[in-house]
């Protein structure tokens, strides 16, 4: 497939039943220049509106188990809504019949087959794969992702961190002494499937932290954070639960060994994101919210420098399920086909 615009590419999702498979589905409804061609899921099949019923009268597609050949003679791109250690099944089959992958999960994020098996749980089966699978953090690998056959869609909590993160580290990654990352996230994080910690009467009322230090995303934010520094940099995360459905706000706690004023913090990243269609830095003394960015695509940013201009707090809010899953998965799509970028996300 050209990466000139296309007028009309046939997307298939594999894990329709999930939250991030069903809302890149409603997504991709949406899309002028996509026609939804497959659909599948391994432990739920029917019709889509019955799967989703807020879909009911948009779309006859019914869900069936996956089909590789189907797939392949359906789709041109294949967005992959699966558990992490499914994809990397899938994926190959699929390059090989010369299709496009967009995989949400997190089996192409890190670059070393054994920090995957130390942090997944797992051996990686598709070395060959990951080493050339790229980022889909597209305001740090634009030009890469235009030319992917194969792109690993950023964790959630990684592209809130990252794009907080981003400016300072590439302007002034010398003079940066730690980062602390307090996260925290909306249950639809947790997946669609039913447990008991996730259930409405542990969850509402309630507040927790989980995995603190030693969460799977820990070496995604270490890896591209270091690569955009140009050195290496180690990230103290720690994420919670909120009682919400969607939305992720963390609060980055960045110390430096020189000072930093306000006004200079602001113009890096005034700099750094004046072009970007879908992140916002907000005006000093303005906190980002979730209600401002659930469901959009939107990742909003605010700033906060210490009197003594060493630590400088970064707050970074954006919907899970948009820019930190399907939302940032339809996004890639258009960089990749040639389509607007901000074709069917607004």
């Amino acid at each position: 497939m050209a990466n000139a615009p296309a007028t009309r590419i046939n997307v298939g999702i594999v894990g329709i039943s999930g939250y991030s498979g069903g809302v890149a589905l409603e997504l991709l409804l949406n899309h002028p220049g996509a026609r939804v061609s497959y659909v599948s899921a391994n432990n739920t099949q029917g019709k889509v509106s019955e799967i989703w019923p807020k879909l009911a009268g948009r779309t006859p597609l019914v869900c069936e188990k996956f089909d590789l050949k189907k797939a392949v003679a359906l789709c041109d791109v294949v967005f992959l809504a699966v558990p992490h250690t499914v994809s990397m099944k899938i994926t190959p089959k699929l390059l090989a019949a010369g299709r496009r992958v967009i995989d949400l999960s997190g089996d192409y994020r890190l670059r070393n087959p054994a920090e995957y098996a130390r942090w997944y749980g797992a051996r990686h089966k598709d070395a060959k794969n990951l080493a050339k699978a790229v980022y889909g953090l597209p305001e740090l690998y634009r030009e890469d992702i235009r030319k992917a056959k194969l792109i690993a869609n950023p964790g959630c909590y990684p592209t809130a961190a990252l794009l907080a993160l981003a400016p300072l580290s590439t302007t002034h990654a010398k003079v940066i002494e730690s980062v602390a990352v307090d996260a925290k996230s909306g249950v639809t994080g947790a997946g669609r499937k039913a447990k008991l910690q996730f259930a409405f009467g542990e969850v509402n009322e309630n507040f927790r932290a989980y995995k603190a230090l030693y969460h799977q995303h820990v070496p995604e934010m270490e890896l591209y954070l270091s690569k955009v520094a140009g050195k290496n940099l180690t990230v103290d995360f720690v994420p919670h639960l909120l009682p919400v459905n969607c939305g992720i706000l963390e609060t980055i706690y960045v110390r430096l060994k020189e000072k930093l004023t306000p006004a200079a913090v602001y113009k890096i990243y005034g700099r750094f994101y004046k072009k970007e269609p879908f992140v916002r830095v907000l005006a000093p003394e303005a906190q980002p919210e979730l209600r401002s960015v659930v469901g959009t695509n939107m990742c909003d940013i605010g700033l906060v420098v210490s009197k003594d201009g060493r630590l400088v707090v970064i707050i970074s809010v954006l919907d899970n399920l948009m820019k930190g899953a399907s939302g940032q998965a339809v996004q890639n799509m258009n960089i990749m086909c040639g389509f607007r970028e901000e074709e069917g996300l607004q």
